[in-house]
């Protein structure tokens, strides 16, 4: 009992550790994979292990998170080394025991089927929690049931139906830059539990077999762009909603500082003459020119630049559309005494330019 509650205590502990980390929603088709899986098989008894059954067959699943993944699987091995007696045509007894032959010399490839659903889960990810992508090595539990269904040779009793458990581990590799390959070594045990109209609900060794196989797997492209999920740290983003907020309560101060910059700009230029800019431009407008061609005498020009870019790349900006209008009264007859570009002097900047009359 002690070492059950230990147990659960160190799962609650491993939740808690990893409780800030929330997973990114996934769509419909979303973390699907398909696999191919290739080995071979033979009675989990011993019995009689050679000649081992090859084995192959093909899985389709969805990871529903980084722990717990569902799966369609289709197995089939061929040849009829199995410990199942079947009588002959005279009623005498004999054990297939030849790979793709009975004792009869009949020729029976396929020696059955099975067919089933599996739910796994991701031990790594369970305990060491998932990490926003995943590890080079992760070990995997499998379980499942389905329908099995077994050839017989002899042709009064061509076929077996039962239901089949399968359990087993998958050591995966996950390879690649994108980790969108696995490789995976899949020992496994099908049991053979019921077969219908004759054998009994049962989960012994001598109604079983033993699998073992490699197993490749590709991970299709998800819709945030990898082939795997996307977590995010809750308690940097909670920190992050703190340090956001606590910067709010200082805005009032800052809104009071820019309106009296936004006020001095006003004062400053209402006698004077605003050019407007588009957007990333330096380019003069027709309506700006029009506003040039009605400037004589001296003037200085100041030009600034909205928020949206760097404080080096609004410099810059707001330097060449200084020059811009320099260049354009200079070219007109006008004295520019002075030019210049102070970048985004608030979160209230505009993109303009205030050519001032300097009188004589």
């Amino acid at each position: 009992m002690k070492k059950i509650l230990m147990t659960f205590m160190f799962i609650f502990s491993v939740l808690v550790a990893n409780a800030q980390i929330a997973t990114q929603n996934a769509k419909a088709f979303d973390n699907v994979y398909v696999t191919l899986n290739g080995g071979v098989a033979t009675p989990l008894n011993f019995k009689n292990v050679f000649p081992v059954n090859p084995t192959f067959g093909l899985a389709i699943g969805k990871q529903i998170s980084p722990v717990f993944t569902v799966e369609a699987e289709g197995t089939t091995w061929l040849g009829s080394h199995i410990e199942v007696p079947f009588d002959d045509f005279n009623g005498a007894e004999f054990r297939v025991t030849r790979f793709g032959r009975n004792e009869l010399g009949n020729f029976n490839a396929f020696r059955g089927v099975y067919v089933g659903m599996n739910g796994i889960v991701n031990v790594t990810n369970l305990f060491l929690g998932y990490n926003g992508k995943p590890r080079t090595f992760e070990l995997a539990a499998v379980a499942g049931t389905g329908w099995e269904h077994v050839f017989t040779p002899n042709q009064n009793d061509k076929s077996k139906n039962g239901l089949g458990v399968k359990t087993g581990l998958d050591f995966n590799f996950n390879l690649g830059k994108n980790k969108a390959h696995t490789v995976s070594f899949k020992p496994a045990v099908l049991w053979n539990v019921v077969t219908f109209g004759e054998m009994p609900l049962q989960f012994n060794v001598n109604h079983a077999q033993l699998y073992v196989g490699l197993g490749y797997t590709y991970h299709f492209k998800t819709s945030n762009g990898t082939h795997y999920f996307k977590t995010y740290d809750v308690g940097e983003m909670n920190d992050e909603i703190l340090r956001l907020k606590e910067e709010l309560a200082k805005k009032p101060k800052e809104i009071i500082k820019h309106t009296e910059t936004v006020n001095n700009i006003i004062n400053y230029v209402q006698s004077d003459y605003v050019i407007q800019f588009a957007q990333n431009s330096s380019q003069l407008s027709d309506e700006a020119k029009s506003v040039l061609d009605n400037i004589n005498g001296r003037v200085t020009v100041v030009a600034y630049a909205s928020p949206e870019g760097t404080d080096e790349y609004n410099k810059a900006l707001s330097e060449r559309r200084a020059a811009t209008i320099a260049d354009y009264l200079i070219n007109k007859g006008v004295k520019v005494i002075s030019y210049i570009g102070y970048g985004c002097v608030s979160e209230t900047s505009n993109r303009i330019a205030i050519v001032k009359i300097i009188a004589d």
